[in-house]
């Protein structure tokens, strides 16, 4: 099953928590060049984990961080938009086989950040058997699920986070065949972890491909070329299974000993299901 995308509009935002994050600075350097003095920039990229329906339609309307908070601060305070982000309707089943959306690039205040969010609106749908459905908000939602970071970013580095949206776990079914929106997202940094890629042939099939090491499990299905990349793994030993569709009449294939390092590629190069070199 292959992915997709589509715009949308503005109505009252919901606060949606980014869970599990730590921040660590993507320059290696003294200072950015591009980064005024006494800033940091901030990037903020989102993908997804694969999810079986046929299209997730998510309302983005902000990227905020709260920055110069401190103990005895409300959580209303010093929250600051990031420059830069394009609001409308993202199909999360394109962002897959080593795709990312920007969501934000952005300038900011060096200093002490002590919570991001994601910021939707209330226009997110589901697709299935052709029928597009809505994705109901709960009302904790709304309220603003939030994440402590307490992370001091340096001026004149640049960071930069990926979310990865969990669609199979962030999609919750009811009782009268309707649908729930509960977003499960995996978010960490580009500097500290490093990635998996490489392609499947033959290229007809929609194939899955997952890496799984202790509690770490990250998935992606290939590219309409067969081309597949797992971002933002976790520096580890990992079993990769390679899993066709059904209709291939192909086997799962499985990789053991696959070592990820830190800010490193591990390129499995061209894996062919039938056998064939």
């Amino acid at each position: 099953m292959k992915r997709s995308f589509r715009k949308w509009s503005l109505k009252p935002a919901i606060f949606l928590a980014v869970l599990g994050l730590g921040l660590t600075s993507c320059s290696d350097d003294d200072t950015d060049d591009a980064i005024t003095e006494e800033n940091a920039r901030v990037t903020v990229r989102m993908t997804d984990a694969p999810g079986d329906y046929e299209k997730v339609l998510v309302d983005v309307k902000d990227v905020m961080v709260q920055v110069e908070a401190e103990q005895g601060v409300t959580d209303e305070e010093g929250w600051l938009s990031l420059d830069n982000v394009e609001e409308r309707q993202y199909n999360l089943l394109e962002l897959t086989g080593g795709i990312t959306q920007q969501l934000a690039d952005s300038e900011i205040p060096a200093g002490f950040v002590s919570q991001i969010r994601l910021v939707l609106g209330p226009d997110n749908f589901v697709t299935v058997d052709g029928v597009e459905l809505p994705l109901a908000t709960p009302s904790a939602q709304q309220s603003g699920l939030k994440l402590n970071l307490n992370q001091e970013l340096e001026a004149g580095e640049h960071y930069e986070f990926l979310l990865d949206f969990d669609v199979d776990e962030s999609i919750v079914t009811t009782g009268n065949g309707g649908f729930i929106l509960k977003p499960v997202i995996r978010l960490s940094t580009y500097a500290d972890t490093g990635e998996i890629v490489g392609d499947v042939h033959p290229t007809e099939y929609s194939t899955l491909v997952k890496a799984t090491s202790g509690n770490h499990t990250i998935s992606a299905y290939t590219s309409d070329s067969g081309e597949f990349v797992l971002h933002a793994l976790p520096a580890g030993t990992y079993k990769v299974t390679i899993t066709p569709e059904e209709a291939s009449g192909y086997p799962p294939f499985i990789k053991n000993d696959v070592v990820v390092e830190a800010a490193g590629t591990n390129n499995l190069g061209t894996i062919y299901l039938d056998g064939s070199e």
